[in-house]
This record gives C-alpha cells, sequence and structure tokens, in this order.
C-alpha cells in the first residue's frame, strides 16, 4: 500500500487528498508534524526536497501534486473515476486547467501567507499588491471560464477541480470575490458541497486557528475561539 505524508491544513495536500478520496484509492495516511526535527529528517530521507505532499510507493518517491495524482489514478484507483479523462482535448484543458489553478491562484494566495509569517521589517507590500491583481484576474478567467458550465474543465469533476478547492478556499480568506465573480462564487459553493471536498475540510477544521489569514475564513467553516 502506498503511504502519502501530508499535513491537514495544506493547499497542496488538500489537492492530493481530495483526488484520494475520489478515486477510492487505497493510501495509508501518515500525517507530518512539521515542528519534528525527527519527522523533517524522515521526509528529507525519503525525498532530496523534503516536501509534502509526497507519496511513497514500494519504496519510490513521487513528487509533485499532479503527477502524484495522476500516478494513484494509474496503478491504485479502485473505481471507474477518472479525474484525467482519455479524450486528448479534454484531457489538455484539464492540465491546462490545473496548471492555471497552482500557478494564478495557489501561488498568489501563498504570498499573503508567507507574508503574515515574515517578521514586520520583512514585509512586502508591493508583492502583496502584486499577489491581490494576479488573483482578481484569475477570479475573472475563472468567471469567464464557468460560463455554462458546472465544473472547470469538463462535464465531470476532475483534476482541475482539485486543485481550483484548496486554492480559492485559502485565496478568498486573503481577497474575497467580487460582484462581478458570480459565477465563481456559485462554482466556489458546489466545490465546497463535493462530498470529497468536504471531507477533506472536516478533518482540516481543528488546525485552521493555525492559519495565517484564519479571520478571512466564512464562519462556515471557521469561528475563532473565545
Amino acid at each position: 500500500m502506498p503511504t502519502l505524508y501530508y499535513h491537514p491544513l495544506s493547499s497542496y495536500c488538500w489537492k492530493a487528498l481530495i483526488a484520494i478520496k475520489v478515486l477510492a484509492a487505497d493510501v495509508a495516511l501518515h500525517a507530518v508534524n512539521p515542528g519534528d526535527a525527527s519527522e523533517r529528517d524522515l521526509l528529507r530521507t525519503l525525498s532530496p526536497f523534503g516536501k509534502i505532499p509526497l507519496l511513497v510507493d514500494q519504496d519510490r518517491p513521487v513528487l509533485e501534486t499532479s503527477i502524484l495524482i495522476e500516478h494513484l489514478q494509474r496503478h491504485h484507483a479502485r473505481s471507474n473515476a477518472r479525474l484525467i479523462p482519455e479524450e486528448p482535448t479534454c484531457e489538455l484543458d484539464v492540465r491546462l486547467w490545473d496548471r492555471l489553478m497552482d500557478q494564478y491562484v495557489m501561488t498568489p494566495m501563498q504570498a499573503f501567507t508567507a507574508n503574515l509569517l515574515a517578521p514586520e521589517e520583512r514585509r512586502d507590500s508591493v508583492a502583496i499588491d502584486k499577489a491581490r491583481d494576479l488573483l482578481l484576474t484569475s477570479y475573472g478567467a475563472i468567471d469567464r471560464q464557468l460560463e455554462g458550465r458546472t465544473w472547470l474543465a469538463t462535464d465531470d469533476f476532475s483534476l482541475a477541480d482539485c486543485a481550483a478547492a484548496p486554492a480559492l478556499f485559502y485565496a478568498i480568506a486573503y481577497v474575497p470575490f467580487g460582484a462581478e465573480h458570480a459565477r465563481t462564487a456559485a462554482y466556489f459553493d458546489r466545490l465546497m458541497d463535493h462530498p470529497a471536498i468536504a471531507a477533506v475540510i472536516r478533518d482540516a477544521q481543528p488546525f485552521f486557528k493555525y492559519f495565517p489569514g484564519r479571520a478571512g475564513l466564512s464562519s462556515r467553516f471557521y469561528q475563532e475561539e473565545a
């Protein structure tokens, strides 16, 4: 049985966990404590970069979340579900929107988190302005893409939606949707209602108090402790 090394708060780990549930893949889960030096050392022995999510299958490390998910679809899916379609044009559409979610939503979202974690004197307002502009541009592109669609890239839930769910969940804590992003907001609600995504969020909720942008999370998912 392959093992996934992950943390329940990590956006990229969410992407992998959602895929595991949709594919009904038989995967052992190892939650990593990033504050434990022995756990960090373990990750470095398994992978040269020591990053999560990391899948280890028969002593072989499988890195990078999109590749990890494709590996699971090829070798460990226990149902007929697919996240990457066989039809070539649809496959390219899914891969494109998967990359767009990672590069143009996940990456600027993480810039906000990194800025909050940085010491006050090292915070970069110019970089944050650029990240905000990129997120708003991305929301607009997503909204146009969603015209007449239920899911982001194809008629069925796909790898692109696995990427969109965590990216948008954390991004809107920093930069909420505007009135001009109505289709994207409705799509976000569909994502949150998807059984696999809802389950991953429930598992992550005890950790939201550690998310630097928690003040922007909807009360649907998190309420500040008294």
